[in-house]
């Protein structure tokens, strides 16, 4: 059963989700009901074709840990010439827009919308989502905005217009969020750039309870600081 959601900011117990993830439909993307779907392992992924707001909670569950990430040869030797300066949070709307904007595959069209960049920047003003920005010559070169919450952090979506833009972006803030002591980034979905960065499959249990552990630190509300460098742990 999908289950249908009124105006009070209230989920059903993600474990109800269907075999795809898919767990309720409705509602709306304001502040207070995204940060209950992300606290209880819920994202919102909007149907704009059907003018649908679906929320999912798959299983497993891809993640990224800050303090296990593979670095490859190549990717090591872009790493050490520092081609992108790594800012954050100083230009998220063009950051989200970006990502609207990135080419996807054929037949696959952006679930991020108008309202879900007003959402999101809304989370932004609050200090909850940021953005992570390669910046060359002056230029914004890629990046990737997600949410934070404690200890964790939850990847939305990421764009490239230089070679390895976005890869080295996630890579330093990966760098960043061991740091400080972050204890996963939440991928999403399964992709080639994740998988070479070393991505584990959590099955619901493990992940709603890491998830109960790292909600119970306190979140690192932006602005984030910047420059943001890479280093080896």
């Amino acid at each position: 059963m999908i289950f249908p959601l009124g105006k009070e900011p209230v989920f059903p117990d993600p474990r109800n989700a269907d075999a795809d993830g898919l767990l309720a439909y409705g509602g709306d993307l304001n502040p207070e009901r995204l940060l209950r779907a992300y606290s209880e392992g819920i994202f919102p992924w909007p149907q704009s074709e059907a003018g649908l707001l679906l929320w999912f909670s798959p299983d497993p569950r891809v993640i990224l840990r800050p303090n296990q990430v593979h670095i490859g040869r190549s990717l090591k030797k872009i790493l050490k010439k520092a081609p992108f300066e790594i800012r954050c949070d100083t230009v998220f709307e063009r950051v989200i827009q970006s990502c609207a904007e990135a080419k996807r595959k054929e037949g696959e069209g952006t679930w991020i919308t108008g309202e879900m960049i007003s959402a999101y920047c809304r989370l932004h003003a609050l200090g909850f989502a940021h953005s992570v920005e390669a910046w060359q010559d002056g230029k914004l070169a890629g990046g990737l905005y997600g949410v934070s919450l404690g200890a964790a952090f939850f990847g939305e979506s990421l764009f490239t217009r230089a070679d390895n833009a976005s890869k080295v972006a996630l890579v330093t803030l990966l760098s960043q969020l061991h740091r400080w002591d972050f204890h996963f980034v939440d991928c999403q979905m399964r992709t080639n750039l994740v998988d070479a960065l070393g991505a584990v499959d959590w099955n619901r249990e493990t992940f709603l309870s890491a998830l109960k552990k790292a909600l119970d630190l306190p979140a690192r509300r932006g602005p984030w600081p910047s420059p943001i460098v890479y280093m080896e742990s």
